[in-house]
């Protein structure tokens, strides 16, 4: 594994309990993203996918295996400190929006890249908006939004950062087809331009075709 390489999963697994015992949800997935690669994530519900990304991006620790990203063993860390190597490198897009509600859009958009100690935020975050078609909704909130509004606010909070990974997670699962298609157009527009790699869990078959590969999993287990 080179030092530009984004992610490798080697043998990872993950058990969680339950209140009828430990359910296996990964069972040793092994997966290498390269830099600037986009791969789609498929497989019925309950297959794990969503905890693929969870892991991968060290927000749940696996219970065997390794999760390196960027050459770093997330294993070897504690939280602080992946979340410092995450940090204006990793953004997350999730079916669910997860805006603040408290924050006008700008506001949501220029919070990581203050995080992340970028100059400029808010004009940062103003160019995001006009470059996803809400310039004149800067000072709205969340609830003033439509769900594909909210979506687009969420793409350009994530890739404001020009980020090297983007994990998305079913996001246009919560969109109709219209404000899909849209969003879909948008993602892997940016992320392109930001040359990064995409991590993309999906139903949607038409959108897991836009990926450079596809990977299936099924009962915890990339196939």
């Amino acid at each position: 594994m080179t030092a530009t390489t984004p992610l490798q999963l080697t043998e990872v697994a993950l058990t969680l309990p339950s209140a009828a015992g430990p359910v296996e949800i990964l069972k040793g997935v092994s997966l290498t993203v390269a830099a600037g690669e986009r791969i789609s994530v498929v497989g019925p519900s309950g297959s794990g996918k969503s905890s693929l990304i969870s892991v991968a991006a060290g927000l749940e620790r696996p219970t065997a295996g390794t999760v390196r990203l960027f050459g770093e063993d997330l294993g070897a860390l504690n939280e602080d400190g992946r979340a410092r190597l995450r940090r204006g490198r990793v953004s997350l897009v999730f079916q669910s929006f997860h805006l603040l509600p408290n924050m006008t859009a700008e506001e949501n958009v220029a919070a990581p890249m203050e995080i992340a100690r970028i100059d400029d935020a808010s004009r940062l975050a103003r160019d995001w908006l006009d470059r996803v078609g809400l310039g004149p909704r800067l000072h709205h909130y969340p609830h003033q939004l439509s769900g594909g509004e909210q979506q687009r606010v969420a793409l350009a909070r994530a890739l404001a950062v020009r980020p090297q990974l983007l994990f998305a997670d079913e996001p246009t699962g919560n969109l109709d087809a219209e404000n899909a298609i849209l969003v879909a157009d948008m993602m892997f527009a940016l992320v392109a331009e930001v040359k990064a790699a995409l991590v993309l869990v999906t139903h949607d078959p038409a959108l897991a075709a836009r990926a450079d590969r596809t990977v299936t999993m099924a009962g915890g287990r990339a196939v």
